[in-house]
């Protein structure tokens, strides 16, 4: 697990805490691009959307591996919001505005994306 307080900055960390992940559960590193771009964008989002870059709010990151998958979930300590109402953004109209797009990729690169506690918690699964 790592916790980090919501400074930008401190994105910079995760990269270091999945290469300890990857190095720890012997994952296949060809999976690496995909969980390094899901877990920045969820945590990213958790920062600046969730806290706010609030520096007193924390962004905690566990993780589990199980036989055929490994599980990250990222928490943040904001107000939470409702998933459903992420535009798509490869609708015509979104293509031009800005948002969205972590989740889109999320979604796209991770084998199960499931949010909750009012969308404080993104719980992103990847089969290994």
């Amino acid at each position: 697990m790592i916790k980090i307080s919501s400074v930008p900055d401190n994105i910079a960390k995760i990269e270091e805490y999945l290469d300890q992940i990857f190095k720890e559960y012997q994952l296949d590193h060809t999976l690496y691009p995909n969980v390094l771009v899901s877990i920045t964008e969820a945590v990213n989002n958790a920062i600046l959307h969730g806290n706010q870059s609030d520096a007193r709010k924390f962004v905690c990151v566990k993780t589990t591996r199980q036989r055929k998958h490994i599980c990250f979930r990222i928490s943040d300590e904001g107000k939470g919001f409702d998933p459903a109402t992420i535009p798509d953004p490869t609708l015509p109209e979104n293509i031009e505005t800005c948002g969205g797009r972590g989740v889109f990729l999320m979604q796209k690169l991770s084998d199960r994306v499931v949010f909750s506690d009012n969308g404080r918690t993104v719980e992103i699964k990847f089969i290994v």
